[in-house]
C-alpha cells in the first residue's frame, strides 16, 4: 500500500464518477422504455400498419376500416385478422395504440379522425371505425371531441362505429365509460353503433389482444351488422 494522499482519493473519486455515468445511464434507460419514446417503437408500428394497409381482401362493396392494434392483428397472421371476414372490397387503415383521441398514441397525432382524412376515397361505401381499448385512461371531453371530428371527415359516407370489447388488460370500468360515451355520441349522430362490452372474446397471453379464435368471433359479429347495412 503506498501512502501518496493523490492516489488514495483518486481511486475513490473515480469510482464515485463511474457509479454516477451508469446510474444516469440507467435512468435515461428507463425512461425511455416507459415512456415508448424510442424512435424504433413508433417506426415498427408504422411499418406493420402500412404493411397491414397494403392487404386488400373481398370483392364487391368498398368497405374502409380505420382502428387499431384489432384492425392490424396484432399478434395473429394478416389472414387471422378479423377484417378479413367482413364483406365487401376490404381496406384497412389500422394503427397499434390509437384512439378517437389525440393522447391516445404516444407517437404524435395517429387519431383516427386524422387518419380518416388520408384513408377515405370517394368510392368508400362504408366506413367500420374500430377502437377505444386505447382512449381507456383519456379525458371523455377529448374522446368526444375526436368522435366529432372523425364525423366531419366522413361526411356524409355511411359509418358502422364498432365499440371496445372487455379486454381483461384493461378496468373494466374504464372500457364500459368509453363504450357508453361512444354509444351516446354515435346515437346523438344517427350513426349505428356495435357494442362489444358484452363479448367473450379469447385473448392471447398478454390479456389485450385476441387470439385467432377471439378474431374470428369479433369479425363474424362485425359481418353480419354490416350485411344488414349494406342489405
Amino acid at each position: 500500500m503506498t501512502d501518496d494522499p493523490g492516489v488514495r482519493f483518486t481511486r475513490p473519486r473515480l469510482l464515485l464518477a463511474l457509479l454516477a455515468l451508469l446510474l444516469t445511464a440507467a435512468v435515461s434507460t428507463t425512461f425511455l422504455a416507459r415512456a415508448g419514446a424510442g424512435p424504433d417503437r413508433c417506426g415498427t408500428t408504422s411499418a406493420r400498419a402500412e404493411k397491414r394497409a397494403a392487404l386488400v381482401t373481398g370483392s364487391g362493396a368498398e368497405v374502409l376500416v380505420i382502428g387499431d392494434s384489432y384492425s392490424v392483428g396484432a399478434g395473429v397472421r394478416g389472414r387471422d385478422s378479423w377484417p378479413v371476414r367482413l364483406p365487401g372490397r376490404i381496406a384497412v387503415d389500422g394503427f397499434s395504440g390509437s384512439g378517437y383521441s389525440v393522447g391516445a398514441s404516444g407517437c404524435g397525432d395517429v387519431s383516427f379522425a386524422s387518419r380518416a382524412a388520408r384513408s377515405l376515397r370517394p368510392t368508400t361505401d362504408l366506413v367500420v371505425v374500430e377502437g377505444g381499448l386505447n382512449d381507456f385512461d383519456q379525458p371523455l371531453a377529448d374522446i368526444e371531441a375526436g368522435f366529432a371530428r372523425l364525423m366531419e371527415t366522413l361526411g356524409n359516407t355511411p359509418v358502422l362505429v364498432v365499440g371496445p370489447p372487455p379486454a381483461p388488460d384493461r378496468p373494466f370500468s374504464s372500457v364500459a365509460a368509453v363504450d357508453a360515451t361512444l354509444a351516446r355520441l354515435a346515437a346523438a349522430n344517427g350513426t349505428p353503433y356495435l357494442s362489444m362490452l358484452g363479448v367473450e372474446l379469447t385473448y392471447l397471453d398478454d390479456d389485450l389482444h385476441p387470439d385467432p379464435p377471439g378474431h374470428r368471433v369479433f369479425g363474424d359479429l362485425v359481418a353480419n351488422r354490416i350485411r344488414e347495412l349494406l342489405a
